[in-house]
């Protein structure tokens, strides 16, 4: 037993702070296990433990955001989503969940905006086009949304859901879509 304490004291002694320290990356790991918990409020403290380390880090603000939308705290996402947009502008997903909770608040004309960002860096990114023809539908373009569930269709033959607010759309006496 003393021989065990004294190779933990040694370890101890040996190991570098900076070994005891947890990462950037550790804490944005951390953070994606505790929001598939559904702990959102901890998994927002650990991506913010994450961009105080490195705020030159794209994806915990995008995490963040998608936190934050869990939880209806959609101008908190959106301010999340365009920080990880402002690091990588590319991300058409960071694009694509902005114009989620865009049209989550009813600010369709945005929310379209950002779909078009989206798809112009991935035209084949299935469940923004899904999303933009919703957005479009609730606007009363219908024609323009059809066109856009039929994107989706075209993408994935199978997406029940644009097939069923293809139909919808048709009929816009329905009276929504899901």
């Amino acid at each position: 037993m003393r021989l065990i304490c004294a190779v933990f004291v040694l370890l101890m002694v040996v190991m570098t702070p900076a070994q005891c320290q947890q990462t950037a990356e550790d804490w944005f790991n951390k953070g994606v296990a505790l929001a598939d918990q559904g702990k959102y409020d901890d998994a927002i403290k650990a991506y913010d433990e994450a961009i105080r380390l490195n705020p030159n880090l794209a994806e915990p603000w995008y995490n963040k955001g998608n936190a934050l939308d869990d939880q209806g705290k959609y101008d908190d996402a959106i301010k999340a989503y365009d920080e990880a947009i402002r690091l990588d502008p590319n991300d058409a997903n960071a694009w694509y969940n902005k114009g989620v909770a865009l049209k989550k608040q009813g600010k369709y004309d945005d929310a379209i905006k950002a779909y078009d960002e989206a798809i112009r860096l991935d035209p084949k990114h299935t469940d923004v086009w899904y999303n933009k023809g919703n957005a479009l539908y609730y606007q009363g373009k219908y024609d323009d949304a059809i066109k856009a569930f039929d994107e989706a269709i075209s993408l994935d033959p199978n997406y029940a859901l644009a097939w069923n607010n293809k139909g919808v759309a048709l009929e816009p006496k329905l009276p929504r879509i899901y």
